[in-house]
């Protein structure tokens, strides 16, 4: 997988300089950028340090005054409204704190976090914050294995924001709220309001936050007496195509539930537009609920009952748990609560026991 960062520990500028035939001072001047060097000098060197993976150790450029303060953020996708909070509660806390901030993209594509975290690292970051949930194959378990290691063989670290860890014995960050927790919470809201047939809309099997808010609303089914096979879980993934794409699938096929957990405000907002095109209400005929809780959410129509997620604060515990413990001695995992956002999507399910057209 690319080149093998930091898989024989850290490679020192000693052995750079006798790769290169130089002296440690030269390699040094070479790096640092400082100093003038004869041009076929500094390809010996810099071609050096590539072959041997090298990377300046982060914290000592830090104390010759050549360290960089800088907090790189991956994302999936910086259109989501999830993904940006997460971002500008990173941004904020990174210039607050005087530190430079830089926003990255994948599209989902492995080869290109790879080419992002290995570029952040070369470049000196201090942190690496990766974003979001993600399916947790083998694969990734071993590309953020490799991360992690690298990033702490060069003084750097790597913090999984949103997202477990898939080994507890890496050496990374992991900042998280409950999914599972808060998606419990809002399926028995729509309980307690007397519905009893509830599909989760928006599962994505493997997906690390998706999975957990699955696990959250068949937790409060059981809670509440019914059997496991109560539970009907749609698996479109997450979006407001997405949504209304399976939304408008599930009224022509069934009409035999009264109230919809989205995976999160997107796929409800797909999800609340395919019930008018039905010419059905919210609440009136069916409930909706959310997750993350938006900005827009209580601008939808009509304004939706979701969990709040705490995107930004998110992104700023991101930085401050790991600006403020540099030796790694306060854990490695931190929790974030959630709650519910009560609007006007919920009401008891009609008394007809289910959504007729208008």
């Amino acid at each position: 997988m690319g080149s093998d960062m930091a898989s024989k520990g850290r490679v020192t500028i000693r052995e750079v300089a006798e790769r290169a035939g130089v002296s440690v001072a030269t390699v040094s001047r070479v790096l640092s950028g400082n100093y003038p060097v004869p041009p076929a000098t500094r390809a010996r060197v810099l071609r050096a340090a590539r072959d041997l993976d090298y990377v300046a150790n982060a914290h000592a450029r830090a104390l010759v005054g050549g360290g960089r303060k800088m907090v790189a953020v991956v994302l999936r996708q910086v259109t989501s409204p999830f993904y940006a909070q997460v971002a500008e509660g990173v941004e904020a806390e990174a210039a607050a704190r005087g530190w430079l901030c830089l926003v990255g993209t994948t599209g989902g594509d492995p080869a290109r976090e790879l080419e992002f975290v290995q570029l952040m690292r070369e470049e000196g970051a201090r942190l690496v914050i990766l974003v979001g949930g993600v399916v947790e194959d083998d694969a990734y378990r071993e590309r953020v294995a490799h991360y992690a290691q690298a990033l702490d063989a060069a003084g750097a670290r790597l913090v999984l924001c949103g997202r477990p860890a898939p080994d507890p014995g890496i050496p990374a960050l992991v900042v998280e709220f409950d999914n599972e927790a808060g998606a419990r919470a809002i399926t028995a809201h729509l309980l307690s309001a007397g519905h009893r047939r509830i599909v989760f809309l928006g599962g994505l099997p493997g997906n690390t936050a998706l999975d957990a808010r699955v696990a959250g609303y068949r937790a409060a089914l059981a809670e509440h007496g019914l059997p496991a096979e109560a539970a009907q879980v749609v698996d479109c993934g997450l979006g407001r195509a997405a949504g209304h794409r399976a939304m408008t699938e599930l009224l022509k096929n069934t009409r035999e539930f009264t109230a919809v957990v989205a995976g999160d405000d997107m796929v409800a907002a797909g999800a609340l537009r395919a019930i008018t095109d039905a010419g059905l209400r919210v609440p009136h005929d069916l409930s909706v609920v959310g997750y993350n809780d938006i900005p827009l959410a209580e601008d939808f129509n009509p304004p939706l009952t979701t969990v709040r997620t705490p995107a930004e604060e998110l992104g700023r515990a991101a930085v401050r748990i790991a600006l403020r413990d540099p030796d790694h001695t306060a854990g490695t995992h931190h929790l974030l609560g959630t709650h519910i956002v009560v609007r006007d999507s919920v009401q008891p399910p009609p008394t007809d026991g289910g959504p007729t057209p208008a």
